[in-house]
């Protein structure tokens, strides 16, 4: 940022002289003054700037820094606290956590963001300016990644001791951009600039095996005994950085530990003599490599390898860690499962159940029936798809030579599992292949879910329809064998993120209408209820919405350079490109509108800006060509005059938790458009409801629960029930049927092949529109024309001014139930048996100081 564009934002010289008085008030103080002269502390001390020369990113970071010195003052209690009570921990695994930028977050939590407003005014800043330095953390992608972040959120408001064990992928997945309406993947260089969350211990550090092999010794342990040892063909060392999650409202931070990936020994200086200076840092570069950046292709073999190692990379650290853990208050790890309790969440971190095995009896010499004992009750696993291919397995080949013991060691449970099943289901040899953790149909695979299931306590779906096709197809074997094994837990989402700090507008209205306290208590958002009948409080919710969309017309002109209607309807679809998630559908519903506004000039509609947003996966073609049809519609309606306050479409690059906040309150028509039996639950879905967004969706996932609160009348419903597309796919589903049947989807088909959208090329689409003819597993053709004629329903209803406010605001009403905060008790009641530990705080006093010298040393 240019220094002289930055003076004017820049603290005043006269302040400096406030760095002479209160120290520890500018440490811990939450008063404005406290504030201030906090932020003028860390921009001198910390960030070796004086006010004239102070940049923006400069500025943010001593706010930042001033924030967490209130965190970490929390955090060092939370950490003494749970040392003296030795309190069982949940210990959250998950390969994403998409946290989203913190500092806002965090103001909310520690109840000052209007103080650090004020004080930020004072400096002749604006606090929102600042809010925007921050980068978005590049640690996920995705829902999952999103929901362990909301996890984690709660875990803290409701004083549950926990801690996320990931990764800290150096560049996270891609920055995407748009260029001729194509997808282009850009490094995502999250921390070019370093963050001011992230605290390094490298006294923390694990040296990790891959690859080698295995040989067999005997130890002398009070009698002989055989012990198996793996030689590795490398080791890498994996280090720790934690981020502290503070709850709202308590003073409780979390732990969200995530691992980087190093060599043992960075340099080798005999090979830098000797004039090789490639070899001296190769193995610092094959050892980063492996967290450098999140989901690498996995269309190689080279990809598929550094996938597997990352899983095991992140989980084996993570259970060095809660050893070490253990074994600073006990002498053994006879009551590991009475310390920790593992979530795995779904099936990347499921090689943690060998992992586990592999230590307790390799490295700490137990014997096997204990050690099984110990790892069922440690593990529970969260399923996330009931997509097949979604269900990971890795094959025979690459496992055994990326992991070898691991593989010996799931051989062994295999072969101890299998007898259970030929006890219970004599002669029933289809079941033993279909529950065997080896696949050995065709090409040999290792199933991970199969895994994590016979290695957990708890199996849990994330949605109530997700979790009954659970027990009756996807994992039907299991559940018949173990049924006491099985429940749901239907996804939640943080109102403090997505409603108090990403529409701040409608939570004052909610606040000032029925008082405090539905920040923590969604329940209490059924006191809104009546108000949807008051006029005039109709007439506020509509000036906030209207609000909320003025603030996305300005970041659309930012990033999309386009101008949009605020008047017009917001018709949202922004979530990961996949066919299963049927964008196409949506799109093939624009150019049907399209073409009959063309057709009939004169016909009623609400104007239409609909807004799609989300990354297709590098090696995903037909999801890619997804996102080129959706730019190509956009130009073509942009371009023509006829349909100017009528419909647009943009497409929003980048999606990810920063520009979702700026979209969430200004949507209108939340898109949930999935096949039914596809999506496991959703959380986009929830996050639009408790932002007054109405659903216009099938019954998949969480919209089923949704409807069900929300009321028939509040939703907008379409398209098969999961019985409907069991039996069409049973049947046999010809897609082409319903092209040759149905005139308008004829047309609509035609003109995207005719390359009316590609300036007369005819081959652009034709892989989708061949698709969809001839396969359409997805079965978009079948819901067409339900989805169609739900969408009119859905125009004639927002010309309904009031009735669609009254809608909103039922919608907002009846959101509690997807509260974080409620699923996250229904775990620690009915998977984790946790109980909320409350923080006191204190000041530091002198043995405080030395346990805070300790911690940094040796946590």
């Amino acid at each position: 940022m240019n220094v002289e564009m930055e003076k004017e934002n820049a603290p005043p010289v006269e302040a400096v002289g406030d760095l002479l008085v209160g120290r520890e008030e500018r440490r811990t103080g939450l008063s404005v003054d406290a504030l201030r002269r906090a932020i003028l502390d860390k921009l001198v001390y910390v960030q070796a700037r004086f006010p004239q020369v102070a940049t923006r990113r400069d500025c943010f970071m001593a706010l930042a820094q001033a924030v967490r010195d209130r965190l970490l003052q929390r955090w060092v209690q939370t950490a003494r606290t749970y040392r003296d009570r030795g309190s069982r921990t949940v210990c959250y695994m998950s390969a994403e956590f998409l946290i989203g930028p913190q500092l806002g977050n965090n103001l909310i939590n520690l109840g000052i963001f209007d103080k650090a407003r004020q004080a930020t005014q004072e400096f002749g800043l604006d606090l929102e300016m600042l809010l925007d330095q921050e980068e978005e953390p590049g640690l996920g992608n995705g829902g999952l990644g999103r929901l362990a972040a909301c996890y984690l959120d709660s875990l803290a408001t409701l004083e549950i001791p926990a801690i996320g064990y990931g990764i800290l992928y150096e560049f996270g997945i891609f920055t995407q951009a748009i260029r001729d309406g194509q997808q282009v993947e850009l490094t995502d260089k999250w921390l070019r600039a370093g963050s001011p969350w992230l605290i390094h211990r490298p006294s923390i550090a694990f040296d990790i095996k891959l690859g080698g092999h295995t040989e067999f010794q005997f130890e002398a342990n009070g009698e002989r005994r055989l012990r198996v040892q793996w030689i590795p063909a490398k080791v890498v060392r994996g280090t720790a950085w934690d981020m502290p999650v503070l709850g709202y409202g308590v003073n409780t931070p979390n732990r969200l530990r995530l691992w980087s990936a190093e060599a043992p020994e960075s340099f080798d200086f005999a090979a830098f003599n000797a004039g090789n200076y490639y070899q001296a840092v190769d193995a610092q570069i094959r050892s980063e490599t492996i967290t450098k950046v999140l989901y690498p292709n996995d269309e190689t073999e080279a990809g598929q390898e550094l996938r597997l190692e990352q899983q095991y990379f992140f989980v084996a650290c993570s259970l060095k860690d809660m050893i070490r853990l253990q074994l600073q208050r006990e002498k053994n790890l006879d009551h590991f499962d009475e310390k920790f309790v593992i979530q795995l969440n779904d099936t990347h971190p499921s090689i943690a159940v060998a992992e586990l095995m592999r230590l307790l009896v390799d490295e700490y010499m137990m014997e096997w029936d204990p050690a099984w004992a110990i790892t069922r009750k440690t593990f529970a696993y969260t399923n996330h798809t009931l997509l097949p291919e979604a269900l990971e397995k890795w094959r025979l080949a690459l496992f055994k030579r990326v992991l070898p013991r691991h593989f010996e060691i799931i051989c062994e449970i295999n072969l101890r599992f299998l007898d259970e099943v030929r006890i219970r289901y004599p002669g029933d040899d289809a079941r033993l292949r279909r529950m065997s953790l080896i696949d050995e149909d065709g090409a040999h695979y290792v199933r991970m879910a199969n895994l994590a299931v016979v290695g957990s306590f708890a199996v849990n779906g994330v949605a109530r329809l997700h979790s009954e096709l659970l027990k009756s197809d996807v994992l039907k074997d299991f559940y018949e064998m173990w049924p006491e094994k099985f429940n749901n837990k239907t996804n939640g989402v943080t109102p403090r993120r997505f409603v108090v700090l990403a529409n701040p507008t409608m939570s004052g209205l909610i606040e000032e209408t029925i008082g405090p306290g539905w920040v923590t208590d969604m329940k209490r958002l059924r006191e809104l209820e009546p108000y949807a009948d008051d006029p005039a409080f109709r007439e506020s919710w509509r000036r906030i919405k209207t609000g909320n969309k003025s603030r996305l017309v300005g970041e659309i002109k930012r990033f999309v350079h386009v101008d949009v209607d605020p008047a017009s309807m917001f018709d949202v679809q922004v979530k990961r490109l996949h066919e299963y998630k049927r964008q196409h559908l949506n799109i093939l519903h624009v150019v049907s509108l399209y073409k009959r506004l063309k057709d009939n000039p004169d016909l009623v509609i609400a104007p239409r800006t609909v807004i799609f947003g989300g990354k297709a996966a590098p090696g995903y073609f037909m999801a890619k060509l997804i996102i080129r049809l959706i730019n190509a519609v956009a130009d073509v309606i942009g371009r023509d005059p006829a349909m100017h306050g009528k419909l647009q479409v943009v497409f929003f690059p980048n999606y990810n938790v920063k520009h979702a906040q700026s979209i969430f309150p200004a949507a209108d028509l939340s898109e949930q458009i999935s096949l039914a039996g596809k999506e496991a639950s959703g959380t986009g879905n929830m996050k639009f409801q408790m932002n007054g967004a109405l659903t216009i969706g099938t019954l998949d996932g969480a919209n089923v629960e949704i409807r069900e609160e929300v009321g028939d009348d509040n939703f907008f419903l379409f398209g098969m029930s999961t019985p409907e597309v069991m039996e069409l796919r049973r049947t046999g589903y010809r897609p082409r049927t319903y092209y040759d049947a149905n005139p308008h989807l004829r047309e609509v088909i035609d003109l995207i092949a005719s390359g009316f959208f590609t300036k007369g090329d005819r081959e652009i689409f034709r892989p989708l529109i061949d698709h969809l003819l001839n396969h359409d597993e997805y079965m978009v053709l079948a819901d067409f024309q339900s989805y169609i004629d739900c969408q009119a329903r859905v125009s004639e209803a927002y010309l309904d001014v009031d009735r669609w406010t009254r809608m909103s605001i039922l919608n907002v009403a009846r959101s509690g139930f997807f509260s974080s905060d409620r699923a996250i008790r229904e775990y620690c009641d009915e998977i984790w048996n946790v109980k909320p530990v409350r923080i006191e705080l204190s000041h530091l006093s002198g043995e405080d100081m030395q346990f805070t010298r300790a911690i940094a040393g040796a946590d």
